[in-house]
């Protein structure tokens, strides 16, 4: 583990920076919110295992950012770290686990995913929207020096990958009628949620500060964060 100092911010642009985090974070979670919505409705419709976890996705996102939220609200973030990441992790466990099986279903079972316009609109929408998100935030987070809000701005262009692999199978559905196309992009999602998942796992050995959030401007990066 080390530490690296960095160049002391303004009081001002130190502020704005903050705000800044916030304002994007904020935007995140609203926008995964209804991400979450739209999908799983879109998903349960159209029999779609791929939109199904793609929703519960969104929603482990927002769990996500809510447990580290709660867990900044205490004086002592530390002590609750521990239960803050293994929260992320079995999120992400269950919805792999969720996924795989529905997505079976789909396979080899006798009902197969229909054609979803929603399904492909938000796909293109959340391809376009989380990468500027994830690169704002990332920006902001460097010249901050939060380490946590780049981790953070990581995530969010998982997403980016996961709406990619949605929208490929969506449209090969619809397009060529490879109803297989769905549960393979199921399946993709799943092995994100598990590399996520096993990701927030091996961080409960992290103790890397939120300057955003706590103001400091020196950073303990670990190789899980």
């Amino acid at each position: 583990m080390t530490a690296t100092a960095l160049r002391p911010l303004g009081a001002e642009r130190k502020t704005t920076l903050q705000r800044r985090i916030r304002i994007i974070v904020g935007i995140t979670i609203a926008y995964n919110v209804v991400e979450a919505i739209v999908a799983l409705a879109a998903g349960s419709v159209a029999s779609s295992a791929a939109l199904i976890g793609f929703g519960l996705d969104s929603l482990v996102e927002v769990l996500s950012a809510a447990a580290v939220a709660w867990q900044f609200s205490a004086p002592d973030p530390e002590k609750r770290e521990r239960a803050a990441l293994r929260v992320i992790a079995f999120s992400f466990f269950g919805l792999a686990a969720y996924v795989v099986v529905d997505a079976a279903l789909s396979l080899f079972g006798p009902r197969g995913a229909e054609h979803s316009p929603v399904g492909i609109a938000l796909a293109a929408v959340s391809l376009a929207v989380m990468p500027v998100l994830s690169w704002f935030e990332r920006r902001t987070g460097r010249e901050l020096g939060s380490a946590s809000a780049i981790a953070d701005s990581k995530q969010t262009l998982i997403c980016s990958y996961l709406s990619a692999a949605l929208l490929v199978g969506l449209l090969l559905n619809s397009l060529l009628g490879w109803a297989w196309a769905d549960s393979v992009a199921a399946l993709v999602i799943a092995v994100f949620a598990v590399r996520e998942g096993l990701e927030a796992w091996r961080g409960e050995a992290c103790t890397v500060p939120v300057s955003a959030l706590t103001g400091e401007r020196e950073v303990e990066a670990c190789d899980c964060c």
